[in-house]
Parts: structure tokens; C-alpha cells; sequence
């Protein structure tokens, strides 16, 4: 299974003047900085937490069909399913019509279901199952859950005053237990 992000969000869960403020940053010499801490921020929290935080799109490749009718996707929360293609062998596409599977969207993990029909096999060894989807809160900051915008903001904050070289092996600066504190209720949890 691999993901490709295929569009990426159109801006950053906070802007670089709420993070300034947050760290109590005058002037603009640290914006370049700043931004690349938020970036760096709001990718491992969405790593972390399997989570699309701003509006994207991703194609997610498979090499075969799950052994059941339920395919479970990595990324949440999922706003809609594109389509659904399966490669021959000859690189030719056959797309998968949307009433032959459910998009589960409100399930954690989100789900496409098979409704019924049996889909074809693809004709490729690997990557020849696509499916491209959108994920994430919505297409504003404020769309994005209060909890997990604050926990950005620490996070920022912690690796801007924690800017040190680390050596591999050596200790590390821990990342504030209140970061992973407002991000508990986000994270999925397996029975």
C-alpha cells in the first residue's frame, strides 16, 4: 500500500502572524523559520494521528483487494471518494463505477465497501489498484478542531526554542506531554 499526496492544502492549519504571536516574535526575520515550523508541525501531527488536517487529495495504491468487501483508508477525516481505477496488465484503466461501492465517511477508520459487485482484478504485480480521495476538516484553519490548532502552536513553540543540533544516539528533547495531551482525543484507537 502506498499513499501520494496528489494535492496538497492550500494553506496552513495557523498563519505564520498567529504562531508570531503565539512565540512573541516581532518583525519579519524569523518568518521563513516560522513557516517551516508550522509546516513541520502540522505534518507530524497529521502523521502521527493519520489525520488530513487542511483539505487534500491523495491516491491511495494497492496491489490487490482486501480479503473482504471492506477497504479501511489511512487518511481521515474523508470528505468524499473520486474514483476508484484497476490497471490491466497492458497499463490500460478500468474505472470502477460509484454504485458498485458505499463511502463510509462517518466510520473511524473511514471505509469504501464493496456494494455487492465483484471488481476486477488488476493485471499489475503492484500499484494496480488506485483510488483518489479527499481528506481533511475543511478548506479553512477554522475548520480545523481548536484542540489540535493549539496543540500546533506548542509544538511550533517547542521546536523554536529547541533549535540545537542533535546528534543521532544522543538524548532528545521530548515533545511537551500537554502536545500529546490535546491530541489524544484524535488519535484512533484499535480494539
Amino acid at each position: 500500500m502506498s499513499l501520494v499526496l496528489t494535492s496538497g492544502p492550500a494553506s496552513e492549519p495557523v498563519t505564520v502572524a498567529e504562531a508570531k504571536a503565539h512565540l512573541r516574535v516581532d518583525g519579519t526575520n524569523e518568518d521563513t523559520l516560522i513557516a517551516s515550523l508550522i509546516l513541520t508541525s502540522r505534518l507530524h501531527i497529521e502523521t502521527g494521528l493519520g489525520l488530513a488536517l487542511i483539505t487534500q487529495s491523495w491516491r491511495l495504491l494497492l496491489d490487490v483487494w482486501p480479503g473482504t468487501k471492506i477497504l479501511e483508508l489511512p487518511l481521515r477525516p474523508l470528505q468524499s471518494v473520486e474514483e476508484v481505477r484497476v490497471l490491466a496488465a497492458d497499463g490500460s484503466q478500468e474505472t470502477i463505477e460509484a454504485s458498485a461501492y458505499l463511502v463510509d465517511i462517518a466510520g473511524t477508520p473511514s471505509r469504501l465497501v464493496r456494494n455487492g459487485a465483484i471488481w476486477p482484478q488488476p493485471g499489475q504485480a503492484a500499484n494496480g489498484i488506485e483510488i483518489d480521495f479527499t481528506a481533511g476538516y475543511g478548506a479553512d484553519a477554522s475548520d480545523v478542531p481548536a484542540p489540535i490548532r493549539q496543540a500546533l502552536l506548542l509544538l511550533v513553540a517547542h521546536w523554536y526554542e529547541h533549535r540545537d543540533p542533535i546528534e543521532i544516539g544522543s538524548p532528545t528533547t521530548v515533545i511537551p506531554a500537554v502536545v500529546s495531551d490535546l491530541l489524544e482525543p484524535y488519535r484512533t484507537k484499535r480494539l
